[in-house]
Parts: C-alpha cells; sequence; structure tokens
C-alpha cells in the first residue's frame, strides 16, 4: 500500500475503511520516508524522536541501531536483536560486526522497554558501557544509547550515564 492511499482500501468500486494493519504499515511507511540516508543526528531530540516512532509501538523488546558517518548523519538503521516483552541479549560483537559493515564512523542504539519504564536498568546500563568499550577498539564511536517507552524516549548522555 502506498503512502498516497487513504485510510480506505478499494474494494470493487467501492471504498470501505482500513482494518488497523493496513493503518500501521501505512504509518510505517511515512515514518520511514521521514529518515533518509544522509539525516543529521547531531541534536539527541532528534534521536530520541527517530528511536521512539521505530520502537514505541512494540509489544516486545528491540534492540536497534543507527549507523553515522563521520558527520553523525544517517547510513542505516538496523534491528539486531529481539526479545521478550521484559528483555533481549545483546551481543557486543554483533553491533561491533554491524558497525563494520556499513563502515560506520560512530552508532546510536536503543532499544524499547515494552513497560513503558523509561529508567534504565543496571543491565542496560552495563551493555552500553560493553558496547562503548567494544566499538572503540575499531574506532567507532558510542554516541547514546536511547530507551523508548511507549510514545516517550529518555536519552542516556542527557542523563549523564554515557
Amino acid at each position: 500500500m502506498s503512502v498516497e492511499t487513504r485510510l480506505y482500501v478499494r474494494e470493487k468500486a467501492r471504498y470501505a475503511p482500513a482494518d488497523p494493519s493496513q493503518v500501521l504499515a501505512a504509518a510505517q511507511e511515512i515514518i520511514d520516508a521521514r529518515m533518509v540516508r544522509g539525516t543529521s543526528f547531531k541534536d539527541p531530540a532528534v534521536a530520541c524522536a527517530f528511536f521512539r516512532d521505530k520502537l514505541g509501538h512494540l509489544e516486545r523488546e528491540v534492540f536497534a541501531a543507527v549507523m553515522l558517518d563521520t558527520r553523525h548523519r544517517l547510513i542505516d538503521y538496523v534491528e539486531l536483536f529481539q526479545g521478550t516483552i521484559d528483555g533481549a541479549e545483546v551481543h557486543p560483537r554483533e553491533v561491533v560486526r554491524a558497525a563494520l559493515r556499513f563502515n560506520a564512523a560512530a552508532v546510536l542504539v536503543a532499544h524499547n522497554h515494552p513497560s513503558g519504564e523509561l529508567e534504565p536498568s543496571a543491565a542496560d546500563r552495563a551493555v552500553t558501557a560493553r558496547l562503548k568499550q567494544a566499538l572503540a577498539l575499531v574506532d567507532v564511536r558510542l554516541l547514546d544509547h536511547v530507551i523508548v517507552g511507549g510514545r516517550q524516549s529518555q536519552s542516556m548522555v542527557a542523563k549523564g550515564l554515557l
């Protein structure tokens, strides 16, 4: 379904209301179109809004990353790990591998808390420290770790945790 498609689906020369999955698919297309290669991520508010749009609606935890060039412009967005309703196992070597695959100079990472809780857990802080160390070994900077809880998001840099 294209973005131009209104919230109606054509059925035999008549229009019927779109079902929720069609509305969500159209919304996801709009979100994807808003952030294109080259978008600047110098402001933490941009990262928070971006990850909130991408992860806020998910019912289970997803760990994602934005790969950035030397000027902190978007190269690509990747969802690296999927978990359960209250956790996702993150492997630093896979994050490093993705950064190298995209030739990234910097990385922003994020994950959602389906519970809506924005406060980073001890595990969140520990994995952030491990990621920062692992990425530094290959000269890639970890710029921020964003926690998303529903329609809210929080930067660990803004809280002084990175």
